[in-house]
């Protein structure tokens, strides 16, 4: 195979470009409110393949989504999911294991009538104007489930 000058300066600008692209591992906010198990245990498959690749994860858990990381959670977010028999807790639970940073919604425990102790090891509650800051970090990425 012949290589052009084309070729050679497509490959030089991809090379160059790659040390870049590794570098640009952002901030990443991740807000899950879904009620729907397949949709929590997605949002965590995709928390999970956004820390390998390099970014910090800050879980937003809310509503529904809260269920997520109570001590006593739900059937449905304990129970495994088709097609790796994962559930949307324990992929939470390795990702705090991983380093991310878990936290219920301000408002969510006083509508249980709750406090802290009913979470799972790792879980905090957010703090609106911390929360609000990371969100609207220049940087930061927002996805929301």
């Amino acid at each position: 195979m012949t290589k052009t000058p084309a070729f050679a300066a497509a490959l030089a600008v991809t090379l160059a470009a790659a040390p870049a692209l590794a570098d640009e591992a952002r901030p990443l906010v991740t807000v899950v409110t879904a009620e729907n198990p397949q949709t929590q245990l997605m949002a965590m498959v995709l928390n999970t393949q956004a820390m390998e690749q390099g970014h910090d994860l800050h879980v937003l858990l809310c509503g529904p989504g809260g269920d997520l990381a109570l001590a006593d959670a739900p059937q449905s977010a304990t129970a495994p999911q088709p097609p790796r028999d994962f559930s949307p807790q324990g992929m939470l639970k390795g990702l705090i294991e991983r380093g991310a940073t878990v936290e219920v919604c301000a408002i969510y425990l006083p509508g249980l009538g709750a406090d802290e102790s009913v979470l799972i090891d790792g879980v905090g509650v957010a703090q609106p104007p911390a929360m609000a800051a990371a969100m609207l970090g220049d940087e930061t990425m927002v996805w929301s489930f």
